[in-house]
C-alpha cells in the first residue's frame, strides 16, 4: 500500500513525475556552493566558507531570487531550510517573510526534497549537523500553516513496505549509483576538453588527467569494498584540509586541482539529483555548466533537442532583432528585494507570461528565432515589475541596464557566443586546436541579462538544446558557416572556461546526499 494519494493535515507526498515540467533544482543552495573565483581565493588565503560567509550569503541569496523569478517551482533539498541561512533566515520569526514563505510552500512554487524522511517536519538523524534554531524556525513555519494549505514534498517512493525498502532502493539506483558513475567516468572523457573547460593551463592538463584517475581509482577501490562513494568522501581525499570537518569548507591549497576537482564533484553531485528527479539543474553564475561532462557522447541519436545538423545549429547564432527598451534601470542586486516582494511579483500577469513564454521556448528549440523574441519582451515587462518592486524599497539601489540575448554555442572546448541587443551584435568564438576523432557534443544556452551584467542583477540562462555532431566532417562545415557570418571574429587562445559551479556499509541507513 502506498500513501501517495493521501495527504496528511500538513503535507502532499508527489513522486518526481508529479513536478512541474519546468521545476529546477538550484545549485547554489548546496551547502557547499562557493563561486568558481571565490574558491580560488579561499584556497590561496586558507579561508573558510565562514570567513567568507557574508560575500557568499549575498551571492547565494541572489541565486535564491533569481531560481524564484525564473522557474515556475524550485525543488529544495529539506536540510538547507533550516541549514542555510539564505533560506533560513526568512523562518526566523514571525512577519512578512515567513508569511510569503508560507504561501510559497503552499502554492507549490517550493517542494521539498525529502530523502530518507517521510514528513518535513520529522527531527533528524543524530549523525547529521544541523543548526537547532534554523531547525526551530521551520518546524514553527510549518506549524503555522493554514488548515486548508498543503506542502508538496517529494521522495523517491512513499510506500509503506518494511524497513522503507523501495524508498532506499530508487534512491540507491538514482542518486548514488549514477553519481558513482559519473565520478568513475571522468577519465573516459576528453581530458584536453575538460581541463580547458575547468580553467586548467594547457601545460597542466596532462598532470590533471593523472589526478583524475586518482580520483577514479579511490572511488573504484571503495566500490569493489562494497562501500559508498559520497561526495564527503571525495572530499576528505581530494579537497578538504586533513583532520577538518567537511561541512566547514576548509579546502587544501597542498592537494594538487582541489579547487577544479572540488568544482567538478559539485557540478555531478547537483546535476545527479536533478537527473533523479527528471528536471532541470539550475547552474549559478560563476559555476561550471554541465556541457563540461561531454555526457551527450553516450546520448541516444533519438534524444529530445538534441541538434545534430550544422546548418541548423547555426540558426541559433544570426542575429536577433527586438523592439526597442523604454526602461534603462534594473534593480543592482535582486536581493535587495525581500521574499515578500518574490511572492507578490510571481501573482503577476507579467510573471506568468514570462514563464509561458521561456516554456514554449524550451519545448520547440527549432522555433528559436519567434521564441526568442517573445521571451525577451517578456523579460523587458518583467525588469518592470521588478524595478518597480525595488522603488518600494529605499535600500533597493538601481543600476543602468541595456537588456540583451546572449546565445552561448559550445562543442566540444569550441565556445561561440552571439549577442542582441536595440543596437547591438557580436559574435565572436574561441577555438582550441583538437584532433577529432568521432562525435562533438556540446550544448546551446540561452542568457538573459545586462550588457554590462553586475553579480546579483536579475538574469538567467537555461540550456535549451543540446548538440551532437556525427564526425570531424560535421564540425569543419559548422566552424566555416560561422566564421562567414557578418562581423565574426575569433577571439584566439584558449577557450574560455566551462563556468557560467560518511561512509555506509550497504545495510546501514543511507547517507546523506
Amino acid at each position: 500500500m502506498t500513501d501517495v494519494d493521501r495527504s496528511d493535515s500538513l503535507m502532499s507526498p508527489i513522486q518526481p513525475e508529479q513536478l512541474d515540467p519546468g521545476a529546477v533544482i538550484a545549485q547554489s543552495l548546496d551547502n557547499q556552493w562557493v563561486p568558481a573565483q571565490l574558491t580560488r581565493k579561499m584556497i590561496e588565503h586558507g579561508r573558510s566558507l565562514d570567513q567568507v560567509g557574508r560575500q557568499r550569503i549575498r551571492e547565494v541569496r541572489a541565486e535564491y531570487f533569481r531560481s524564484l523569478i525564473n522557474a515556475s517551482q524550485v525543488v529544495i533539498n529539506r536540510a538547507y531550510f533550516y541549514n542555510n541561512d539564505a533560506i533560513s533566515r526568512d523562518l526566523a520569526e514571525e512577519g512578512e517573510a515567513r508569511a510569503a514563505h508560507r504561501r510559497l510552500l503552499a502554492s507549490g512554487a517550493i517542494v521539498p526534497f525529502l530523502l530518507n524522511e517521510r514528513h518535513p517536519a520529522e527531527e533528524p538523524p543524530a549523525h547529521l549537523h544541523v543548526r537547532r534554531d534554523g531547525f526551530s524556525a521551520w518546524q514553527e513555519t510549518l506549524a503555522g500553516m493554514a488548515a486548508s494549505d498543503r506542502v508538496r514534498c517529494v521522495r523517491m517512493s512513499w510506500d509503506d513496505s518494511p524497513g522503507d525498502q523501495e524508498n532506499r532502493d530508487r534512491t540507491m539506483i538514482r542518486l548514488y549509483q549514477p553519481f558513482t558513475e559519473k565520478v568513475q567516468g571522468l577519465t573516459a572523457k576528453d581530458i584536453d576538453v575538460l581541463a580547458a573547460q575547468v580553467g586548467v593551463a594547457r601545460e597542466d592538463a596532462d598532470r590533471f588527467g593523472e589526478r583524475l584517475g586518482e580520483v577514479v581509482g579511490f572511488s573504484n577501490s571503495r566500490r569493489v569494498r562494497r562501500q559508498q562513494v559520497v561526495r564527503n568522501t571525495l572530499y576528505e581525499e581530494f579537497v578538504s584540509v586533513p583532520g577538518t570537518n567537511v561541512a566547514e569548507g576548509r579546502y587544501d591549497r597542498d592537494k594538487p586541482f582541489a579547487a577544479e576537482i572540488k568544482q567538478l564533484l559539485d557540478l555531478i553531485y547537483n546535476v545527479n539529483l536533478a537527473d533523479a528527479l527528471g528536471r532541470y539543474p539550475l547552474t549559478p553564475v560563476g559555476s561550471l555548466r554541465r556541457v563540461v561532462l561531454q555526457e551527450a557522447r553516450e546520448a541516444r541519436a533519438a534524444t529530445v533537442g538534441v541538434v545534430q545538423d550544422p546548418e541548423q545549429l547555426l540558426t541559433f547564432l544570426r542575429r536577433q532583432s527586438f523592439a526597442a527598451v523604454q526602461d534603462r534601470l534594473t534593480p543592482r542586486a535582486v536581493n535587495d528585494l525581500t521574499l515578500h516582494d518574490i511572492w507578490r511579483l510571481r501573482q503577476s500577469s507579467v510573471w506568468n507570461a514570462y514563464i509561458e513564454a521561456f516554456g514554449a521556448l524550451t519545448a520547440a528549440p527549432e522555433a528559436f528565432h519567434e521564441g526568442a523574441g517573445q521571451v525577451f519582451d517578456c523579460y523587458v515587462r518583467l525588469n518592470s515589475e521588478i524595478l518597480k518592486l525595488a522603488r518600494e524599497r529605499r535600500q533597493a539601489r538601481a543600476a543602468a541596464w541595456r537588456p540583451v540575448v546572449e546565445v552561448v554555442v559550445t562543442v566540444g572546448a569550441a565556445v561561440f557566443t552571439a549577442v542582441s541587443g536595440n543596437d547591438l551584435w557580436e559574435v565572436a568564438g574561441s577555438v582550441v586546436p583538437l584532433t577529432v576523432s568521432g562525435s562533438l557534443t556540446g550544448s546551446v544556452q540561452l542568457v538573459l541579462r545586462n550588457r554590462l551584467a553586475g553579480r546579483q542583477e536579475q538574469r538567467f540562462a537555461r540550456e535549451i538544446a543540446t548538440v551532437r555532431l556525427a564526425s570531424e566532417r560535421e564540425w569543419a562545415q559548422f566552424h566555416d558557416l560561422v566564421q562567414r557570418l557578418p562581423g565574426y571574429r575569433d577571439t584566439g587562445g584558449p577557450a574560455p572556461g566551462g563556468t557560467a559551479s560518511t561512509t555506509t556499509q550497504d545495510n546501514e541507513d543511507l547517507p546523506e546526499y
